[in-house]
Formats: structure tokens, sequence, C-alpha cells
């Protein structure tokens, strides 16, 4: 019998396969409990469900998959795991500590096909989708972590901002958000949530009709379409007016707030006539709309391009700032690490080519 990994499942799905074998639906509350609050990592654990019901579970689930190949730590507390899933490939998972909580960065994909020419993620093409099971063992490795010391903290915060595309693995991620979000287990709140896209028009306009109040943020990275598609080759099929089309049914739908990432290349896309044509861009969406400017992580493979220089980017936030547009320069973290998206899996697997050929 093939068997699956149990946090796959949403609480409404494990309900429904309790009901289709005989169980009371009672059970999914019962497991559900021991699974993400008491957080067990052997269904024998399980103390109040009778052994033939764990036995039965036991025959069609499994539970952890994700095994941890290495760690890096931050001096500022930053956590950087590097999983090995049981088909042999790598993923990244991050840890970030904030003044407000604990925030977890998931990966979604194994690899990426989007090719944003500066991001690590996208030096290894897409292999696959990670299953919903895959994500969110991702968020309970890193409670496991935090639990095994001992400590009273936990996983508060998750950003959908790990190697890959969520958008490209739309079903798995809708899944993985009802399922840590669930008030029954992790309890996540919607609005400590965000995902993260690239731009993919359609599943930007799907997004904002799921009706959930889950935070979103598109990498925008350029104010217009030559540029934006010298460095995004998504532009190329999904330009510019098509992505501030979808954003607009997203505002008009939701009224809620949006995130435009916007990460500052030294020379390329940081001058002052870049601001004003991105404030420009946003004018007449400025009040749902906010601009994250992020330092580059430089990435050995991408020689081309560099961080920008402090003056550039506070000239850049100034300016969007004086058009009135809501902005803020994102703190680095993990700067002492691999802390750029995929550096640590990509380097990782440079290591194991260049001892497979000694």
């Amino acid at each position: 019998m093939n068997k699956t990994s149990i946090y796959g499942l949403t609480f409404n799905e494990l309900e429904d396969w309790f009901e289709g074998k005989g169980e009371k639906k009672f059970r999914a509350k019962q497991v559900w409990d021991w699974l993400y609050v008491k957080r067990i990592r052997d269904f024998d654990d399980m103390t109040n469900i009778k052994k033939d019901t764990i036995s039965l579970i036991k025959d069609h689930f499994y539970l952890e998959s994700l095994e941890l190949h290495s760690k890096q730590e931050s001096k500022d507390g930053t956590k950087k795991f590097l999983f090995k899933l049981s088909d042999g490939n790598l993923i990244e998972t991050v840890l970030m500590k904030f003044d407000y909580g604990n925030s977890v960065c998931v990966t979604t994909q194994v690899g990426c096909n989007i090719g944003c020419s500066f991001c690590a993620s996208g030096l290894l093409k897409k292999d696959r989708d990670l299953t919903s099971a895959e994500i969110v063992e991702q968020i309970l490795k890193v409670q496991f972590d935090m639990d095994d010391k001992q400590t009273e903290e936990r996983v508060s915060h998750i950003v959908v901002m790990g190697i890959g595309e969520p958008f490209d693995n739309y079903d798995n991620l809708m899944s993985f958000l009802r399922i840590v979000n669930s008030d029954r287990g992790l309890a996540i709140g919607a609005r400590h949530i965000t995902v993260s896209t690239s731009g993919l028009v359609e599943k930007i306009r799907a997004f904002a009709d799921e009706n959930l109040q889950v935070n979103l943020a598109v990498s925008l990275h350029a104010p217009n379409n030559d540029l934006r598609s010298s460095i995004m080759k998504i532009n190329k099929g999904q330009p510019i007016e098509d992505v501030m089309s979808a954003i607009d049914y997203y505002l008009e739908k939701t009224n809620r707030r949006i995130t435009l990432e916007y990460i500052l290349l030294d020379g390329v896309n940081d001058k002052p006539e870049h601001a004003k044509e991105l404030a420009e861009l946003v004018r007449d969406k400025k009040k749902l709309t906010y601009i994250n400017l992020i330092p580059y992580n430089p990435v050995d493979e991408y020689i081309q391009y560099k961080q920008s220089e402090k003056g550039a980017i506070l000239t850049f936030y100034d300016l969007l700032m004086k058009n009135g547009v809501q902005c803020g320069v994102r703190h680095e973290q993990g700067s002492d690490i691999d802390a750029a998206c995929g550096q640590l899996r990509s380097k990782q697997m440079k290591k194991d080519r260049e001892k497979a050929k000694s």
C-alpha cells in the first residue's frame, strides 16, 4: 500500500477520510490536536486513540519525510535549514527573528523556471512541485527545532518566498495555507502570512477570488517593460500592464493592501528616473500599495549585479515618499551566511557534483 503524508490533509479532508473508513468524525479533531498542538513525532504517542485506529492510520500515512541535511545560523539569529526530501532533492527553509515574532520563509518548488537573472533560486531549473505536506512540514521542522530547546517560542508568521513560484504550484499552496491557518492546529493568522509571486496574472486574479485575509506581494523589480524583461524573463509573456491590471482586480476585489517588491541593483534599476517612473506606475493605487525596497544579496554566479550604494537606496526611497508612495527598505538579515534564496542549496549541489567527479 502506498502511504502518503498525513500533513497533506486539511482538517475537512481528514474528517472525510475517517468517515470513509467507518470511523467517527471526531477522530479528526483528536489527531489534528496531536499533530499540530502537541506536535507528536510518532503516531503511537496518541494516547487517547485506540490501537486499532492508530494501526489504520499507520497503514495509510506517515509523518516526517524531510531530513535535515545542514543548518546555518547567523549572528542576528537567522537560521537557514537545508532539507533533503524523500527523493533526494534539496530545499531551503529560513527562520527569521523579529521583534514581532518568528517568521519562516518556505519553499514551494524544487528549483524554479521563472528565470529572474539575479536570483539564486533560478540557477537550477524546476524539477517538481512540492506537495502541500512537504510545505507544511517545513513549518513543523522549524517549530520542532524550537521545541527541542524547550522554549515557549513558536512560529508566528509565514512568508511564502522561498525557492520556486508559489502560484505555479497553486493547488498545493492553497492546501498548505488552509492547514497552517486552521485555528484547530498551528493557528497562524491569515494576516500573518504573505505569499509572493513574480506576477502570474491569472493566478493573482484567482487568489483575489479566494476571499482570504492572506497578504499578497508581487515581485516587480522594474518600472517598465524593457527593463523588467531584461532581468525577469516572465515579463515577456506577462508584461507590466497585465500585471498591474491583475493588481487592480485584486485591490478592487479584496480592498486589501498589496506589496510590490523591488530589489535594488546597482546601476540597473536604482536610478532617480526609475523611482519617478515607479511612482507614476502606482499613482492611481497609492492608498493600497506598499513598495518594499530590497537591498540585493550578491550571488557568486551573477557577478554582473551588485548591491546598490546606500546613497542610491536613500535617494530612491526619498523620491517615492515625496511622490506620496508608501515604501520602506527591508532590513537585511543573515548577511553572514548564504542569505540569498537558493544559495545554500546551489552551493551544496555544486559540492556534491565536484565530489562525484573526484
